[in-house]
């Protein structure tokens, strides 16, 4: 679905406590969990091992790194929301209450629904805190949920 272009701080102001939008699907391979095991010296079986996950794991097959989960979430809300406004720099200001509630096993399509929890302005620009709440398909429960704050410098 194509992404949702906010032109002002006040048409994004509008969503201040709602939902904005929800991505497309998402694969999570286990290529991508292989790649992001190397990146991160994470080799841990849980991940890596499918024979072994599928005997000893409670989740049946390898599941995805939370960090890996959580460093897809840039690319899952840049699809769903962009921000063309007067802003001549964007930075990851960081993130709070960052939780896994569930895992992603190896296969599974993940998305993320993004909502606004606040804007404020400051002198060179605004601060935006977004809830991030990212699932997997046919689960019950988020497998990553996270206030994401980004600002916006003029």
């Amino acid at each position: 679905m194509p992404a949702i272009v906010f032109e002002t701080w006040a048409s994004l102001r509008e969503y201040t406590g709602r939902e904005i939008g929800i991505s497309d699907w998402m694969q999570v391979t286990q290529e991508r969990i292989q790649q992001f095991a190397d990146s991160t010296e994470d080799h841990q079986w849980i991940h890596l091992d499918s024979e072994r996950a599928a005997r000893e794991s409670p989740y049946g097959k390898t599941i995805a790194h939370g960090f890996l989960t959580l460093s897809l979430m840039p690319h899952l809300v840049r699809q769903t929301i962009q921000i063309r406004t007067d802003a001549r720099l964007t930075v990851n200001y960081g993130l709070n209450r960052v939780r896994f509630p569930a895992p992603v096993r190896e296969g599974a399509n993940i998305r993320a629904r993004i909502s606004l929890g606040f804007l404020h302005e400051f002198t060179d620009g605004v601060e935006a805190v977004f809830g991030v709440s990212m699932e997997a398909q046919g689960e019950t429960k988020p497998c990553c949920v996270a206030e994401w704050i980004l600002r916006y410098y003029r």
